[in-house]
């Protein structure tokens, strides 16, 4: 089954912006009498796949502005719950999310665990650059065995916990050789993140904190590839074909066979739109999305919602969409000097 254009001409600008922002849940908030719950948090992080987390933390964290847009007020413990469980070190707990690699560093539903499993397989067998050449060494080899088997006898630990006379280099790269240990045993899946004190990641084996319904069965490449471009796809609405890998950092080189072959197997439709310069570009949604887009090519899926965005919200993963879309380039200054920025160190902008 191959995929067809679902019209001749292009669609609107306009479409195109309210299915992305529909897709992000951002085009309208469902208002109750009650604040937003454990259940509705974890539908709203499904909805977009997974959140980044950052260190800045200027108003609020990156993974709570992000909902917050998303929802307005909510408890932020219900959020740390799904993903720490009060610290629960036990196997039978209550987790629906977890910390590893995506976009970035991210908040990622315990359902899709098993599709991160070849990442974690890669870090462990092939580690590149420095990274490879420091574990290879003798040495580190060793001080990673010596750090699992103390968090095994002992139970979860910081990287603080690990005594050190090499001086800090900031909170977020301290690359002292026990946190090194512990990086390259997290990027391997033999640790994962318990819970974080004052931010700081605590680690603990994956069998005392993943839930025993979690599925972790190894999936091959293909199979874990294409099922994190179809959630991209489905939650950035419609996109470049180029841009779909953006979503989950992918390599274009990697990303583009499968976004080939889910275009085949019918999974991701072609069309055509226009941008907000006037240009029309080929472009691709998830057929899951097909009648949403219809929808809002008749008008019926205009976005109402007015709201502040995190500079990390996923609304702006897709390289370039935004100045596509919206005519608006997202620009994080935080990390410029002073004397180079043009907004300021930490803008929020304004959907």
């Amino acid at each position: 089954m191959t995929s067809s254009p679902l019209q001749s001409t292009p669609y609107p600008t306009d479409a195109l912006r309210a299915l992305a922002m529909h897709c992000q849940g951002l085009d309208r908030r469902v208002t109750g009498r009650t604040q937003p719950g454990p259940q509705a948090i974890l539908d709203a992080v499904k909805r977009v796949g997974w959140v980044q987390i950052d260190t800045l933390q200027m108003v609020q964290r990156s993974q709570y502005l992000t909902m917050w847009s998303r929802l307005g007020c909510y408890d932020t413990a219900d959020f740390d719950r799904l993903v720490f469980d009060d610290g629960n070190a036990s196997s039978e707990n209550g987790r629906q999310l977890f910390e590893y690699w995506m976009h970035a560093a991210c908040i990622i539903p315990l359902t899709e665990y098993r599709y991160k499993l070849p990442a974690m397989r890669d870090h462990r067998d092939g580690e590149v650059g420095w990274r490879r050449s420091w574990a290879e060494q003798p040495e580190n080899l060793k001080l990673v065995g010596d750090v699992l088997r103390f968090i095994e006898k002992n139970g979860c630990r910081r990287s603080a916990d690990f005594e050190s006379n090499e001086k800090r280099r900031g909170p977020w790269w301290d690359w002292k050789p026990a946190k090194r240990a512990l990086e390259h045993l997290y990027n391997s899946g033999e640790l994962v993140i318990a819970n974080r004190l004052k931010f700081q990641r605590v680690y603990d084996l994956p069998e005392r904190v993943i839930p025993d319904w979690v599925d972790t069965s190894m999936p091959d490449r293909d199979e874990a590839g294409s099922h994190l471009l179809e959630i991209s796809l489905r939650a950035l609405g419609v996109c470049s074909p180029a841009q779909v890998g953006d979503y989950c950092h992918m390599k274009r080189t990697e990303s583009r066979p499968l976004v080939e072959a889910l275009v085949k197997c019918g999974a991701f439709v072609r069309l055509k739109g226009q941008m907000a310069d006037g240009s029309v570009r080929d472009l691709l949604t998830h057929r899951d999305n097909v009648g949403l887009l219809r929808q809002a090519a008749d008008g019926d899926l205009a976005p109402t919602l007015t709201t502040f965005l995190s500079p990390f919200d996923s609304l702006f993963w897709a390289r370039d969409r935004d100045m596509q879309f919206w005519g608006f380039r997202q620009i994080l200054e935080s990390y410029k000097p002073e004397r180079i920025r043009e907004w300021g160190y930490f803008c929020l902008p304004i959907l």
